[in-house]
């Protein structure tokens, strides 16, 4: 059965769930998720997770990511992006330093409201599924972080190509209308390409026409996925069946810390936690 890591380059129209789905059919494999949603109209970088590889989606998901992001300013959408509707259209005399002093407003730990047409739920209905019947609804802000954002290229008067690394949360879209609030003119995302996820960058992509070719040689291991960690290899037969069983090890030659975990002939068994010489499992990715 196929298991791995697919470092897809996502095609703009496409929903990340369509592109498991369409994996799930090349390789007649049930078990594919994805390590982080882009919406339709972004493309670049999706990890896709298949067979036993499933288990690591959590560790994609919670990630950072890195963004290319088009800002446009003038205008307002409902959907905080190009897909939407109008709602405003503004002159704009914002230059290219002003909006990179609006920039600096932004990095580190910011609060960011949700966006009405996003996946988030309130008392058990999507945001969306709200937006689409014409409803808003009070969203509290919740905590995120901008790593690093840099102005790559002012492209015409109103439109920015920004580069964005973010924590696990942050919607691009919300981050350009907000800009646009702050600059007084408004602004919406008229472009979005993810440059890296869980660590993948672009340069390891693939295109869905590449799977349907080669299949699932072009799957990663799934242990690519903790490669800043470092490796242990368990030293004997015992202690590789209390790994195998679920159970702890010592070894008191081990700084704390999180290892990759393999077994004496190379399988990659778990990720787990190093304290005090004992190492315990967070993860375990052997078996069926």
């Amino acid at each position: 059965m196929p298991n791995g890591i697919l470092i897809i380059d996502k095609p703009a129209g496409w929903t990340s769930m369509d592109v498991c789905a369409k994996i799930r059919g090349i390789l007649h494999e049930k078990r594919v998720g994805h390590g982080g949603t882009l919406d339709p109209m972004a493309t670049g970088v999706l990890p896709v997770f298949v067979g036993q590889a499933t288990r690591a989606v959590e560790f994609a998901e919670n990630s950072r990511k890195e963004y290319v992001a088009g800002l446009r300013l003038g205008q307002v959408t409902d959907t905080q992006d190009v897909t939407g509707q109008t709602l405003e259209i503004h002159p704009v005399t914002a230059s290219r330093k002003d909006v990179e002093a609006a920039m600096a407003r932004f990095l580190g730990p910011i609060q960011q409201v949700p966006p009405m047409y996003s996946a988030v739920k309130i008392n058990g209905q999507k945001l969306y599924d709200l937006a689409r019947r014409g409803k808003e609804v009070a969203r509290k802000p919740r905590d995120i972080t901008i790593y690093e954002l840099e102005l790559l290229e002012q492209v015409s008067e109103t439109d920015y190509l920004l580069r964005c690394v973010c924590s696990k949360g942050t919607y691009i879209r919300t981050l350009c209308h907000d800009m646009g609030q702050a600059l007084g003119c408004g602004g919406t995302l008229y472009s979005l390409r993810r440059t890296m996820a869980a660590g993948y960058r672009l340069d390891r992509a693939v295109t869905l026409e590449n799977v349907q070719e080669k299949g699932e040689s072009l799957l990663l291991p799934t242990d690519t996925l903790f490669a800043q960690y470092p490796a242990y290899t368990v030293p004997s037969a015992g202690k590789e069946n209390r790994v195998r069983n679920g159970g702890a090890v010592t070894d008191n030659s081990l700084a704390d810390g999180t290892y990759r975990v393999y077994g004496r002939n190379g399988d990659f068994l778990c990720l787990s936690r190093a304290e005090h010489g004992t190492l315990t499992s967070i993860k375990n990715f052997f078996g069926a």
